[in-house]
């Protein structure tokens, strides 16, 4: 975890602590605590972060486009939106698959489930035609 002090700070005005955590990759996430002035947006904290040279995709332009998304303490936020103190900014990459689609993919790639216990009979079913009379 990164501390960045802002580049551009009166003495003596007020300043905001946030966090800025990004999910870089499935399982991994980067957070960096940011001291910013008081009045800082979602976007200035992304760019003092220092995020957007490291992530691969991860750009002004990709944000603006949807494909990476930004919300404070979980909710969807405008890059414009103005932190309060101890914010906590998240980023997010977009999904590539629905999940109720790969649920169902999944579901007909194992085929019929039956609860636990009970088995396939074949008391009841006709063996075939061989042994038709």
């Amino acid at each position: 975890m990164d501390l960045v002090e802002p580049v551009s700070r009166m003495p003596g005005s007020p300043i905001v602590h946030v966090e800025v955590a990004v999910g870089a990759a499935p399982r991994e996430v980067r957070i960096v605590r940011l001291s910013l002035p008081a009045g800082s947006t979602v976007r200035d904290a992304l760019f003092a972060s220092g995020l957007f040279g490291q992530l691969a995709g991860f750009t002004e332009e990709a944000l603006a486009a949807g494909q990476w998304s930004v919300g404070v303490w979980g909710r969807k936020e405008r890059p414009g939106h103005v932190l309060r103190e101890r914010d906590r900014i998240e980023v997010v990459r977009g999904l590539n698959v629905d999940p109720k689609e790969a649920r169902r993919v999944r579901y007909r790639a194992q085929g019929e489930k039956l609860p636990k216990g009970i088995h396939r009979s074949t008391k009841n079913k006709p063996l075939g035609p061989e042994t038709a009379s």
